[in-house]
């Protein structure tokens, strides 16, 4: 069932998307791309609601999205109100902790402000919408949907998929209400079209089987073709998942992470890979992306600042991204203990009676545990004022410098101790 197309599509949408390296592999290309390039689609991707702030990891699928919209096509962000009560399989080991209704509705009103970044929502033919799929799957009857819908699901072929087998391979337990969500995925695409004419799912590589499965059930159900695109799974050069720091998530809230920090994420990015991010993670031109990729030397700390700024930008608000940039010209180029880094305030009392050293490193995000604050000192990578510390000695006023003291994780990693 999956196709691919080498020869040049007709279509700004998969056109965008071949040129910028999402496509991995899709049901019938040719045919979406015969539609895409004749009439207004309608496309949709889920996002389960697990927190209240999405990550970076979600970038590739909220970028597929921007994308759609942009090339003149109507998104649909599909929260999972009702998913996420079941938990997807997919990818885990574990089955996931469970959360209330209350916990859910909160984490869904969270994430919309980070949708409302990329895309534009309304009643126009191309505004986006967000549906929820509580809607419909909370609704449903158990035996009336079993009959309706899983006859149309074979054992054998669920325990082929990956999900499963991931599970299985381990011998990891997997739920029978697990096992479910893969019929619920595709009763979405089902929903989707009958509400919204909605003909297209995107996704990951690992959601595949779940996207085809709803390209089957649509086709059996509704009598039509509708349509599956997958990107490849995002791994840094360095094998590291996208997303994901020795400090934890990058969250794409700016509670959750301050704009500075975001923008030193993909500031630190590998040589590697900013070719890579440029295209997928910016909106600039192309020709532009692959001028800044074959930089080399020192000049690829350029692209990099590039890469930060216009990836800020489109969360943030370019203003955002400019004030993160000057931040960090300032701490790296001058070396001052520059404003708007995360900042721990103390009192003058606390300093003088001398402040536990890991402890404005905790609050500042900079390390994660005082056993990885500790392992940084051996390796001489803890700093204050920009001196590596050989010991873990308090703090103090004499650290202070111009009212501030600046504390550093390696070269890249910055925060301030001030008084307040």
């Amino acid at each position: 069932m999956a196709s691919t197309v080498k020869t040049p599509f007709k279509s700004d949408f998969l056109r965008v998307l071949q040129d910028r390296g999402f496509i991995h592999q899709g049901t019938n290309l040719e045919g979406l791309d015969e539609r895409a390039a004749k009439e207004t689609l309608t496309g949709y991707i889920g996002f389960d609601a697990t927190a209240k702030s999405l990550h970076a990891g979600s970038l590739v699928q909220i970028m597929l999205l921007y994308w759609l919209q942009q090339t003149g096509h109507r998104p649909i962000v599909l929260m999972g109100g009702g998913t996420t009560k079941v938990g997807d399989p997919t990818g885990k080991d574990q089955s996931r902790a469970l959360l209330s209704d209350e916990e859910i509705a909160a984490n869904i009103a969270s994430i919309r402000g980070v949708f409302e970044k990329f895309l534009k929502f309304g009643n126009g033919p191309s505004d986006a919408i967000m549906a929820n799929n509580d809607e419909w799957l909370s609704n449903l009857g158990y035996v009336d949907f079993l009959r309706d819908y899983g006859v149309h699901f074979t054992i054998n072929r669920m325990l082929t998929f990956e999900s499963v087998k991931l599970r299985l391979d381990r011998e990891s337990p997997m739920t029978f209400l697990e096992f479910n969500y893969m019929l619920m995925q595709a009763y979405d695409f089902h929903e989707l079209y009958r509400r919204h004419g909605c003909v297209l799912q995107l996704g990951g590589s690992d959601q595949w089987g779940n996207i085809v499965n709803g390209v089957e059930l649509c086709r059996r159900k509704d009598g039509v073709e509708v349509f599956g695109v997958t990107t490849p799974l995002l791994q840094t050069a360095s094998g590291k998942k996208m997303g994901k720091t020795e400090s934890g998530a990058v969250w794409l809230n700016a509670d959750m992470l301050k704009p500075y920090d975001y923008w030193q994420y993909w500031r630190n990015a590998e040589d590697a890979d900013v070719g890579m991010m440029l295209a997928r993670f910016t909106a600039l031109p192309m020709d532009e992306v692959r001028r800044l990729a074959e930089l080399g030397g020192s000049e690829i700390n350029e692209a990099k600042k590039i890469l930060a700024s216009e990836a800020t930008a489109l969360l943030h608000g370019r203003a955002a991204a400019d004030e993160a940039a000057e931040t960090a010209r300032r701490t790296f180029e001058e070396g001052a203990a520059a404003e708007g880094l995360p900042t721990a305030v103390v009192s003058r009392a606390a300093l003088d009676a001398g402040l536990p050293l890991l402890d404005p490193f905790l609050e500042t995000g900079l390390i994660a545990s005082k056993g990885e604050g500790r392992r940084h000192i051996k390796a001489g990578a803890l700093r204050v004022n920009d001196v590596p510390l050989t010991d873990e000695r308090p703090l103090s006023p004499a650290d202070l410098v111009e009212g501030a003291i600046k504390i550093s994780v390696g070269k890249k990693k910055h925060a301030l101790v001030k008084i307040g």
